[in-house]
C-alpha cells in the first residue's frame, strides 16, 4: 500500500492525464458530477455521491453510431469510429463500481455492444471507500462492502493522506506511471480500522437491512399480480428522473437525424418511465403509469435477477433522495416484500 497527502493530489491528477482522459468529481455550482479534469477544476472527492453516476463514461448520454452520406438514390454508409482514448475514472464508490458490472451483463453478453466494450477495455477504475455513508444509502443489501470497494486500484483517505492499493494488471500498470508522487504506507492498521468505521456506519443506516427474500423468479407472479402496484404507482409523474440518476439503467433510443450530408444515427438515453417508450406503429406495450412503474421495478428485483442471478440496484440512493414525489425502489421492497405480504 501507498499514500500520497491529499494537498498533493493536483500533482497526481496532472501525471494520470498525461495518458489518459482523467474523469473525476468535479463540483459546477455545487453540482458535483465526474466530468473531463482540467487544470484548476474544482475536484469533490468529499460528495459522497455525485449526482449521475460515472456510466456515462462508458454509456454516454449520446452516442453518434453511424453516418449515411446520401447523394441522390446512392447512399454511403460511413465507417463506424469506435473510441480509443486511454481512460481513468478516479473517485468511484462501492455502488457504481458494482453498477459497471451490471452494465457489462447488459452490454457485452450476447451480441456485445462495441463502442461499450471499447471505453471498458481502455479505462481504469479508481475506487474510492465511502467515509461518510448517508440514510439513503443501502449498498450492503446488495452485498456491497463501501469501505473495501475493489475495482482496479482502491484508494481510502484517512487523516489526510489518500492510500493506494491496486488490484489488478491495470491498476499495477497505472500505479508503475505515477509511484515517484507516492511514500510507502505503512498504516494498515489505520486503514483497517477506517473500514471498521465505516461498516459500523452503515450498519446502522435504516435501509441497511432490507428484506429481499422473495424478489426471484419463483415468485415472479405473485409480485407481478399483487394489488399494491396501484396505490406504489399512484403518485408517480413520469418525468424519468429515477432512470437518469440511476447507476443501472441502460433503456436507451435509437433515431435518425438529418442533415445537409446525409443521415446521422445516434443512441440516446431513454426511460422506460415514458409514456411514449417503446411506442411502434402499432401503440404502446404499456399504456398506464402503473404499468410502467411496475416494469421498472419488477425489472430491477426479479426479471434482471431471474437471467443474470444478481438485482439490477446497488443500493446507491439516488433514487430515494431525487424522486420528487417520494417514490422509490425501497418503498417497493418493503411493500412487497416477506415482512409485508399481500393479505
Amino acid at each position: 500500500m501507498m499514500k500520497i497527502s491529499v494537498k498533493n493530489l493536483p500533482e497526481l491528477y496532472a501525471k494520470i492525464a498525461e495518458e489518459n482522459s482523467l474523469y473525476i468529481p468535479i463540483n459546477n455550482k455545487g453540482n458535483v458530477n465526474f466530468k473531463k479534469w482540467e487544470q484548476g477544476a474544482l475536484v469533490d472527492l468529499d460528495r459522497l455521491k455525485t449526482v449521475k453516476s460515472a456510466k456515462d463514461v462508458f454509456f454516454p448520454q449520446s452516442q453518434d453510431l453511424v453516418n449515411f452520406e446520401v447523394n441522390g438514390k446512392e447512399i454511403k454508409v460511413g465507417e463506424q469510429v469506435l473510441p480509443t482514448d486511454k481512460q481513468v475514472i478516479f473517485g468511484v464508490r462501492g455502488c457504481d463500481a458494482k453498477s459497471f458490472e451490471i452494465l457489462d451483463m447488459a452490454f457485452l453478453e450476447d451480441f456485445g455492444d462495441k463502442f461499450y466494450e471499447a471505453r471498458r477495455e481502455n479505462t481504469t477504475i479508481i475506487t474510492l471507500a465511502c467515509g461518510r455513508p448517508d440514510e439513503a444509502c443501502f449498498c450492503k443489501v446488495y452485498g456491497i462492502d463501501a469501505a473495501d470497494p475493489k475495482g482496479d486500484i482502491t484508494t481510502w483517505i484517512v487523516d489526510g493522506y489518500l492510500y493506494w492499493m491496486p488490484n489488478n494488471d491495470k491498476g499495477y500498470d497505472l500505479t508503475a506511471k505515477v509511484k515517484d508522487l507516492f511514500a510507502l504506507g505503512n498504516d494498515d492498521d489505520k486503514v483497517e480500522a477506517y473500514k471498521t468505521e465505516i461498516r459500523s456506519i452503515i450498519d446502522k443506516l435504516p435501509y441497511s437491512h432490507l428484506n429481499l427474500k422473495g424478489f426471484d423468479a419463483e415468485h415472479l407472479m405473485e409480485k407481478f399480480d399483487s394489488k399494491k402496484w396501484n396505490e406504489l404507482s399512484e403518485a408517480c409523474l413520469g418525468c424519468g428522473t429515477c432512470t437518469f440518476v440511476c447507476p443501472t439503467c441502460q433503456c436507451y433510443d435509437i433515431k435518425d437525424f438529418k442533415t445537409n450530408k446525409g443521415v446521422e444515427r445516434f443512441r440516446c438515453w431513454d426511460s422506460c418511465m415514458f409514456s411514449d417508450f417503446t411506442k411502434c406503429a402499432h401503440g404502446n406495450p404499456r399504456t398506464t403509469q402503473l404499468q410502467r412503474f411496475r416494469q421498472r421495478f419488477m425489472h430491477k428485483l426479479v426479471y434482471f435477477h431471474s437471467n443474470h442471478g444478481v438485482y439490477s440496484c446497488v443500493g446507491c440512493g439516488r433514487c430515494v433522495q431525487k424522486c420528487p414525489s417520494m417514490l422509490n425502489i425501497v418503498k417497493v421492497i418493503k411493500a412487497l416484500g416477506e415482512d409485508n405480504k399481500d393479505e
